[in-house]
């Protein structure tokens, strides 16, 4: 009786001791048979069937022989799904707000997606620290620091993901406030900004919107079959719906710096640089982005250059070296007044 109530036991508590058994292989060193069946107070049989159940969810769990001897997970050839401990889970979740937020380079949809997974699942409590730890921070701002809260952008990819109707209030470039609700399509990031490809259904057209001027956005749970794009995909269709909206900028600039180092310093779509000699580059580059955007990124470049064109960037430059300089002369408004001597 005694054999059968064990047996009837260790099938009843297999899920549970296999997800402990995975946390612990997740842990980068080789476990030994015999330790991880202390662990899990299982037998040597037990822990050997538990290792060929995973193979067969698709852990790759390799095993060495000897007396030495024991179980590791290694690479495979799919992403398994991982567990994580409580800080593993917060530090992840501030990374990927933090990058979400401002719209860094190379942080595209993807992360937004496993951001917005990642805080469905939290705990309430580990849902707090992440907050909390957020609000004490504040990361160096980059372009024109416009910058968006990552639930919003949670909120949106769980949206598109599902394929759920989207409300949420817009505020237009001229301070319009208006609501609407829309069947969204995809997130695009630009490296500065982030932009929500989407259905207006409303205006019954399609609309792209920048998700930094996007409030209480919530989704309806109205299901939606995904419309055909009228081109292209959605980063194409941005393209073409930015250009419309602004005068193209023919630029030309001569930096006293190699390629690789003004590459690193401005977005991959502003476009490839010419390497002139071996410590200058040029950029030749038809934009649609605002003048006082473009100009804003040359000057943070962080090296000498000249704009050739096109001339209302070289008068715009000129303009704002002027402001900076007067900004920084002796006497100038605003100088901070001297601090009072230590004593």
């Amino acid at each position: 009786m005694t054999q059968w109530t064990g047996m009837l036991g260790d099938m009843t508590d297999t899920p549970a001791r296999l997800l402990n058994l995975l946390s612990l292989l997740q842990t980068p060193r080789e476990w030994p048979g015999s330790e991880l069946a202390d662990r899990l107070d299982v037998s040597a049989r037990t822990i050997r069937r538990d290792i060929d159940r995973l193979r067969d969810l698709g852990y790759p769990v390799e095993a060495s022989r000897g007396s030495v001897g024991g179980y590791r997970l290694v690479a495979g050839t799919a992403m398994p799904p991982l567990l994580l401990d409580d800080e593993e889970a917060v530090a992840i979740a501030v990374g990927l707000r933090a990058g979400a937020g401002h719209a860094i380079e190379g942080v595209d949809e993807a992360s937004v997606r496993a951001l917005a997974k990642l805080e469905q699942v939290l705990p309430s409590r580990l849902r707090h620290r992440v907050s909390t730890l957020q609000n004490a921070t504040m990361p160096l701002a980059r372009g024109d620091g416009a910058t968006i809260d990552p639930q919003t952008l949670t909120v949106m990819a769980s949206a598109v993901t599902g394929r759920e109707r989207l409300r949420f209030a817009y505020r237009a470039g001229d301070g319009a406030e208006t609501r609407r609700q829309v069947e969204p399509y995809r997130l695009v990031s630009t490296g500065w900004r982030w932009y929500l490809v989407a259905y207006d259904l409303e205006r019954q057209d399609w609309r792209t919107f920048r998700v930094d001027r996007v409030s209480d956005p919530y989704a309806t749970g109205a299901r939606f079959t995904a419309r055909e794009l009228p081109t292209g995909d959605a980063a194409e269709f941005l393209s073409t719906s930015m250009a419309r909206r602004q005068p193209e900028l023919e630029v030309d600039v001569s930096f006293a710096a190699p390629a690789e180092f003004v590459a690193s310093r401005l977005p991959a779509s502003i476009g490839p640089l010419e390497q002139h000699g071996e410590h200058g580059c040029r950029l030749r580059a038809v934009l649609t982005d605002s003048l006082e955007w473009v100009a804003l990124r040359l000057a943070l470049v962080d090296c000498e250059f000249t704009a050739h064109g096109p001339p209302q960037l070289v008068s715009y430059l000129h303009d704002l070296g002027g402001r900076l300089t007067r900004a920084a002369a002796p006497g100038a408004q605003g100088t901070v007044a001297a601090l009072p001597e230590k004593g």
